[in-house]
């Protein structure tokens, strides 16, 4: 399939930790430039999940609602919205959804559940490990190996459903998720179907930077600052994080303010459990990422089909060009006239619904 073009009329630290911070990707979906502070990351306890609609879009009349979790292979609970459409018979197809890297399920991926749920598909919107009200000590990590088994339990849990036609069941991935997606989908076969949304391929940002501009002496200069953080967090007894997500000092990069623009907004994503929003990531979080390339086996997902989304304009479409150059057919890669990186975060005349509902109606 093609390559195709589609218009959318619907949406003051020490040198050393400076250095640290930038490196590490600074900036990326949420990670701040500024000094940094070693106190406890912000916890939830996934048995205490909350009752109320707390989303960042409005409730759907068409769809019925519960709050749910499960478990994932290591045993971190996972804490999920299940969205079904309120007519439903037979057993019907379903999709898992996460992302973006640092939000939560009642940003971008619980807006994608509830309208492909309104589509007619059982969907599934989870907070990833260690984030939002799913599980795991310590708080606001991340990892390429347990993130990805996270969209793997997702699938389990969804195949258990009466509901459910467990040989239909295809996952979407948004911007940092939309790595894992495409990794999960690679390893696990009975993912028949996957969308990555506005990716960001985060192994290869966090080991080379932004459009690959990290030399080699910064690459190991970087590691070697990361890794004597351990110490320090060991010492400690508990990790350093960095200073509150996009609190804008004025001159970031566009992307940056963009970012701003949806997390910090009220009116638009800001959500108080967000890492992006409301937080920080561990200063140590890159660690396993800058050794572990995500997408090594993206080809293997062939012939089960791929869909990338990504906006015309968005600083990190360079992700989704090459991940598509680099998986095998079938394949398409639907470029959003105008849209920047956000834009498909929650923007209903940019993100291509009802693409993304021919694609898995054709392939579930």
């Amino acid at each position: 399939m093609s390559k195709q073009i589609e218009t959318r009329g619907e949406g003051e630290p020490d040198a050393g930790r400076r250095h640290l911070l930038k490196m590490t990707g600074a900036g990326i979906a949420a990670m701040s430039i500024g000094s940094a502070i070693s106190t406890p990351a912000f916890g939830h306890s996934s048995a205490q999940l909350s009752d109320e609609w707390d989303k960042t879009f409005e409730k759907s009349d068409k769809v019925d609602h519960r709050k749910v979790t499960f478990q994932n292979r290591y045993g971190i609970t996972l804490a999920a919205d299940l969205y079904q459409p309120k007519e439903r018979g037979a057993r019907l197809p379903a999709i898992a959804v996460s992302g973006p890297f640092g939000a939560v399920k009642e940003q971008s991926s619980g807006l994608y559940a509830q309208t492909m749920a309104e589509r007619g598909f059982v969907t599934l919107a989870f907070d990833p490990s260690y984030t939002g009200e799913s599980g795991g000590q310590p708080r606001h990590v991340a990892s390429p190996d347990i993130n990805t088994e996270d969209f793997s339990a997702a699938v389990d849990f969804l195949g258990l459903l009466p509901e459910v036609d467990r040989e239909r069941i295809g996952i979407i991935g948004i911007c940092g998720w939309g790595g894992m997606a495409l990794n999960a989908a690679a390893a696990d076969k009975r993912i028949k179907a996957v969308v990555a949304s506005t990716m960001y391929d985060m192994s290869r940002v966090m080991a080379r930077g932004y459009n690959d501009s990290l030399s080699q002496e910064e690459r190991t200069k970087t590691l070697e600052q990361l890794s004597r953080q351990r110490w320090s967090d060991a010492e400690n007894g508990q990790p350093a994080v960095g200073p509150v997500s996009l609190e804008l000092q004025g001159g970031e990069p566009q992307f940056v303010v963009e970012y701003a623009g949806y997390y910090k907004s009220k009116s638009r994503g800001f959500h108080p459990r967000s890492i992006n929003s409301n937080a920080s990531w561990t200063l140590t979080n890159p660690l396993s990422f800058m050794n572990m390339p995500l997408l090594t086996y993206i080809d293997e997902i062939s012939p089960r089909p791929l869909l990338l989304v990504h906006g015309e304009k968005a600083h990190s479409r360079y992700f989704s060009e090459t991940a598509y150059a680099a998986a095998a057919e079938p394949k398409e890669l639907v470029i959003i006239e105008g849209a920047n990186h956000v834009d498909l975060y929650d923007q209903p005349d940019k993100i291509p619904f009802a693409k993304l509902t021919t694609f898995f109606q054709e392939n579930l």
